[in-house]
């Protein structure tokens, strides 16, 4: 991935420990990670249908074999990747939650934290990103309903903080948590691509304080 290897996806599958498997599982990790690099980098030049499993074992610069040794297939290598990208990114939501809990923040402070943390993911992986969106519209893919599944789980982060403050009384009783958390969530992606697309000369900081005024007027408006 433009970076699906070289910073955050690395290493430990949707653990988020950072810690590496020692020996064997090291070398096959880092063969796993070469594989999630090439097929993002060239699936998101020519397609999906017009990769072929050479191509990815020449970009990753390993032998064909080696694709077929990780991952039974083309299709596989992808699904695998959508768990691994889609995996880090929750983890990076929950980690901005968690820590902003911590240090004592409110609810709409963890909600600013999650916005600025996946702009952030999608700063360093705009490629994934940009299959993922893709990815989320099609209905003719097989690993549809791993995606589903997946983007549920990251969803599922930013209706916690929700649900926890409209429990608290932070937040209004009238917010509708489920398609707030699916608004937010989407917000930040499609904000995200479009800024990188349209509009790269804006800094993330630039990106994050728009969205956060958008936050604090529609969610802690709300109050």
């Amino acid at each position: 991935m433009d970076g699906v290897g070289g910073s955050a996806v690395d290493g430990s599958r949707g653990t988020g420990s950072g810690k590496a498997v020692d020996g064997g599982g090291t070398r096959r990790q880092a063969t796993r990670q070469k594989l999630y690099e090439a097929a993002v980098s060239l699936i998101a030049e020519q397609g999906f249908s017009a990769t072929t499993v050479d191509e990815i074992a020449e970009r990753a610069g390993v032998a064909k074999g080696t694709v077929y040794y990780n991952f039974a297939s083309k299709s596989v290598l992808f699904e695998e990747l959508l768990r691994h990208g889609v995996g880090l990114l929750t983890a990076s939501l929950r980690e901005a939650a968690e820590r902003t809990a911590k240090d004592g923040g409110s609810k709409v402070d963890a909600l600013d934290a999650m916005v600025r943390a996946g702009l952030v993911f999608i700063d360093r992986y705009p490629a994934f990103t940009q299959l993922y969106v893709a990815e989320l519209w099609r209905t003719n893919r097989a690993w549809q309903s791993t995606l589903m599944v997946l983007r549920q789980e990251a969803v599922a982060v930013v209706e916690r903080v929700l649900r926890d403050g409209v429990d608290s009384g932070e937040l209004s009783e009238e917010i509708d948590v489920p398609l707030t958390a699916a608004a937010l969530f989407g917000m930040v992606l499609v904000a995200a691509l479009d800024w990188k697309a349209f509009q790269p000369e804006r800094s993330l900081d630039d990106v994050h304080a728009a969205l956060s005024r958008l936050l604090q007027g529609r969610v802690a408006g709300g109050r």
